[in-house]
């Protein structure tokens, strides 16, 4: 779809933040996206979603009026407790990408990489399947474009940790 650049507010977009999630045995949280979802229904992905106000609105102003710090990280740890219900270590920073969804809308992703710690995945409504997977078996998925590189370079980030 062409994107209209007379229709893009030129200061607002959508933040979204995702998790690629890491277990001990060097394998990968993915999960299914439902067939009613508006961007890349039925594409395998990473837990994740986007930044509301309500993340840090009703909470205290750090440091005083100075506005609300970790509000991104309190995103991550919302949306990965809505769709797959379990409890991570410290996220760290990966990267960032931005694009154009086909409604026009546009999207800055923060991507964030942290371990597993504990729980059973759970699904929410949006998320129709997960599977526990190697970087190999990501590369056979259905995936969003660009996530199984996402992977690829956590894994690579994980090996020299070794």
């Amino acid at each position: 779809m062409p994107i209209d650049n007379q229709q893009l507010d030129r200061e607002l977009h959508r933040i979204a933040v995702t998790t690629i999630i890491y277990d001990k045995d060097g394998k990968f949280l993915v999960t299914k996206r439902a067939p009613h979802k508006k961007v890349h229904p039925n594409k395998w992905t990473v837990p994740g979603g986007g930044l509301s106000i309500d993340d840090y609105i009703n909470t205290p102003q750090t440091h005083g009026n100075a506005g609300w710090y970790g509000a991104v990280e309190k995103a991550l740890q919302r949306e990965i407790t809505e769709e797959v219900d379990i409890k991570i270590g410290e996220p760290k920073y990966l990267l960032n990408l931005t694009f154009i969804r086909p409604d026009n809308v546009p999207v800055l992703v923060l991507s964030y990489y942290a371990p597993y710690v504990s729980g059973q995945v759970k699904l929410d409504e949006d998320t129709v399947e997960y599977r526990w997977v190697t970087l190999r078996e990501a590369k056979e998925l259905d995936l969003i474009a660009g996530i199984y590189e996402e992977i690829k370079d956590v894994d690579n980030l994980l090996k020299k940790k070794i």
